[in-house]
């Protein structure tokens, strides 16, 4: 069939008194015979669900950010009571710049500081742990046996006789190192945490107790006391406060991605109904989210900006239809149900595949992950509504500006010439770049660019191989280096032996069995694999208090430290040892393993030796559970997003696959889809590599999300591609076309919200930041896959192939014909030809 023929075909008529109002498809005449009810139904949802997002809280909690259903935390949440609040804690070392923590002003102010924390909400107060606690006991070896007492006796009066005292009984501790620093210039208050107010019964709210910490850091901290804080709540309170700044570059995205779209169109009145429309969206989302109960936290706060990002991409395309049927000489009511026509279903096909991407999240282990992948998904559901039903609607009353609309065609031609010469083709491609883009459906080019996207695909699958899970730095990663928690952190690593990174081990065993001999050595011989690890700087459990506690009782000679195999003088110990190292009926013990940090390799080391151990020696009397502490609980995180990472990507594609299927009907514009987006992911691992970013919790949505987006770009480059070859052009001449539809808007937008997230590198919240550049890289790799990789797989996999052409030649509701710029807005994607 010749091409000329073809693009001269009959158009929708121009005015809308000829129009048939009864044509299109049901959901077409559901929308547009009764637009003012759907406005009113907007109007009404916006004003509801928008009261909704006004009472939305930014918050976080500790037990849906961690996997509950993994066997480590199965085993700690079993067994949390016993633990001495090994799960969430902070710990606030205050020190002095001058002299000693051995001053009397000093100790008033960590006895100050003490009190203060102790009546904080949400804090496990029997487990508090200071220098003033009476838990912290001192223990030693006089001529007249084993005598012990309070770190700060009941006498202490800040005289230099007391503070001597104080002094002796700190060596006599055990807690130089723990509680102490070795320069004796500062020391530490251990407040572990609930995981909710017992006061209210609610969440721990995270953000006012980082803010109550900070006011008693302000309120103490002087020219010679200074206070360090770390721990989960802590990085939580500080993620919550960056959170707050995430609105800043949330307009600012906003503001360039209109600014862009302005530049392009030249009508103000559509760019700012397509902004309009996607921020009805979010709101929509955002309302939706309070009124199913949940919260944004740290990891969620994305969901908005992708949610706008998906709606500025449809939008932008529903907008550029209409603005070009205006621009052909259609009525704005003709025009946008013209339009609605043609984009309706690919805009449906990409919304349910972004769904799909977002709700395969779900098969991830972690609340918070849960929690984003319903956020998202409930957003991809509102637009919809609010991106492709309401503003279709809008511009259907509103239009565009005339000037707007003939700037839309000005380059169009009637058709090619009818002998397909490609001069008169190029002659609707405006530009050098556009020109450009249309080389790649030639053989030479082509083949360049699938030799050079193999070339990459191969690199990118070396260097990803080498992708780690976990972090792969000290301190908090969700923070940057030079923050004040990481500097924290470092001082904690600096000035104590026993590191704020714990894994425990635990040991369960009979009631009253928990220091029997035949226990006891076989944690000893734990204890001893773990410290030759490179990773692990100390450990702590009752079979080293044993050992020490037979010194004791022997006149300090060290020939004695030794498990001596006699079980009534090893429980003996029991008196004396501190509750965290075993539970109230000696039925659960705690081996501590302090690790240098937490990145993967070191978790990684320790849990191998520890579950190896734990196979070989659980029996009746004492099984080995991993794992309690920080450190424990990352390990089993860890394990989780390794194992969800490959599961997900399958789960995803298959989606993307099977609606890419339904979609186009043809295997080959499944490949053509798909191909582009694979090499995108196989790259995005190995950018992550190249920059140090692990895959961890905050990073591992970002991969699935920029498959789900990215296909967007595919699908209307692709529908328009594959509806061209139904008529009968050829695979050069289908691009083109593409490309005045829908390719140019696919590379504004894909181009736009690159810039817009490349501005959170700027954010104090270093895994916003890794976001950005990741997305970024997915926008433009993406939109650069769907505008080149896509026409070159398209001359090989279409260039010999006839499809099939539309059952009908005429558009639905057409009373008569006109002439058509593009060759076929007279034939949209209806239910007759609908499989392009």
């Amino acid at each position: 069939m010749n091409s000329a023929n073809n693009i001269k075909t009959a158009a929708a008529s121009s005015q809308p008194e000829a129009f048939d109002p009864h044509s299109g498809s049901f959901i077409e005449r559901l929308v547009f015979n009764q637009r003012r009810l759907v406005l009113v139904f907007c109007l009404i949802i916006s004003i509801g669900l928008g009261w909704q997002a006004s009472q939305l809280g930014l918050n976080a909690s500790f037990e849906k950010m961690i996997p509950t259903g993994h066997p480590f935390i199965t085993n700690f949440l079993a067994n949390r009571s016993s633990l001495a609040g090994l799960g969430n804690s902070l710990r606030v070392a205050v020190g002095v710049k001058q002299g000693t923590i051995y001053d009397q002003q000093y100790l008033q102010t960590l006895q100050q500081i003490n009190d203060e924390l102790y009546l904080l909400p949400g804090v496990d107060r029997p487990y508090l742990k200071s220098l003033w606690t009476p838990s912290t006991r001192w223990i030693a070896v006089t001529e007249e046996g084993m005598d012990g007492g309070t770190v700060i006796p009941g006498n202490f009066d800040g005289s230099a006789a007391s503070l001597e005292q104080v002094r002796l009984n700190v060596q006599r501790s055990g807690e130089i190192g723990q509680l102490v620093s070795a320069n004796f210039r500062s020391s530490i208050v251990y407040v572990p945490l609930l995981d909710k107010d017992p006061r209210t019964g609610e969440p721990l709210d995270y953000g006012q107790l980082s803010r109550q910490l900070e006011q008693i850091r302000t309120r103490y901290q002087s020219d010679n006391i200074e206070i360090h804080i770390t721990g989960f709540a802590k990085i939580v309170g500080d993620l919550i406060e960056g959170m707050q700044q995430v609105l800043v570059f949330f307009v600012l995205a906003v503001a360039i991605a209109t600014a862009v779209l302005f530049a392009y169109t030249r009508c103000l009145r559509s760019s700012l109904l397509v902004m309009g429309c996607s921020l009805i969206g979010v709101l929509w989302q955002l309302g939706m989210l309070q009124l199913f109960g949940f919260d944004l936290n740290p990891y969620s706060i994305l969901v908005p900006f992708l949610v706008f990002a998906i709606g500025i991409s449809h939008g932008a395309q529903k907008m550029n239809g209409v603005m070009r049927d205006i621009g052909s000489g259609m009525a704005p009511y003709v025009a946008t149900r013209n339009t609605f026509r043609r984009l309706f279903r690919t805009g449906i096909a990409a919304l349910i595949t972004d769904a799909f991407g977002f709700a395969v999240l779900l098969v991830i282990d972690i609340g918070v992950i849960r929690e984003l992948a319903i956020a998202a998904s409930l957003g991809v559901a509102v637009l919809i509504i609010s991106n492709l039903v309401l503003l279709p609607v809008l511009l259907s009353y509103i239009g565009v500006t005339p000037k707007a609309a003939a700037r839309s065609v000005e380059h169009d031609c009637v058709g090619a010439g009818d002998d397909g010469s490609d001069r008169e083709i190029h002659q609707v491609l405006p530009g050098r770049l556009w020109k450009f883009f249309a080389l790649f459906t030639e053989r030479k080019w082509a083949l360049t660019a699938l030799t050079v996207a193999a070339g990459l695909a191969v690199f990118g699958s070396v260097v990803g191989s080498r992708l780690q899970i976990g972090d792969l730095e000290p301190g908090a990663p969700e923070l940057r280096a030079d923050s004040r928690y990481n500097l924290d952190t470092a001082f904690m690593a600096d000035n104590y032996a026993a590191s704020s990174d714990i894994f425990v081990v635990m040991v369960k065993t009979a009631v009253d069995s928990c220091t029997h001999y035949s226990v006891l050595s076989k944690v000893r011989e734990l204890t001893g694999q773990l410290e030759r690890l490179p990773g692990v700087e100390s450990t702590n459990s009752m079979a080293r208090l044993s050992r020490y506690a037979m010194v004791g009782y022997n006149e300090g000679n060290f020939k004695w430290l030794e498990l001596i195999p006699n079980n009534a003088a090893l429980g003996a110990v029991q008196a004396r040892a501190p509750r965290e190292l075993f539970n109230a009926d000696c039925s659960l013990l705690s081996v501590y393993v302090y690790l240098k940090d937490h990145k993967a390799a070191t978790l990684n080391s320790v849990v191998e030796v520890a579950q190896t151990f734990a196979a070989d020696n659980s029996d009746d009397e004492a099984r080995f559970m991993l794992a309690a502490g920080n450190s424990g609980i990352e390990a089993a995180t860890n394990i989780v997003v390794k194992k969800a990472m490959n599961q997900m990507m399958y789960m995803v594609y298959g989606a993307v696959i099977i609606l890419c299927w339904i979609t186009f009907r043809t295997w080959r514009g499944v490949v053509a889809a798909v191909l582009p987006l694979m090499l995108t992911s196989v790259m995005c691992q190995a950018l992550m590599v190249k920059l140090g970013i692990g895959v961890k919790v905050a990073i591992l949505p970002v991969i699935a999300l920029g498959v789900g987006i990215g296909v967007d770009y595919a699908l209307y480059v692709l529908s328009v591609l594959l509806m061209g070859l139904r008529f009968g052009m050829t695979v050069t001449q289908a691009y083109q076309l593409a490309l005045r539809q829908t390719g140019r808007i696919v590379m504004l937008t894909g181009a736009t919200l690159a810039v817009g997230v490349a501005t959170w590198v700027f954010s104090p919240i270093l895994f916003q930041a890794d976001m950005g550049i990741l997305l970024a890289f997915m926008f433009l790799f993406n939109m650069l896959g769907a505008l080149i990789l896509l026409p070159a797989l398209a001359h090989f996999l279409f260039g010999s192939t006839v499809l099939a052409p539309p059952v009908s030649s005429s558009a639905p509701g057409q009373k008569h014909n006109s002439h058509d710029p593009d060759g076929l807005k007279s034939q949209p994607l209806t239910e007759e030809n609908s499989h392009a």
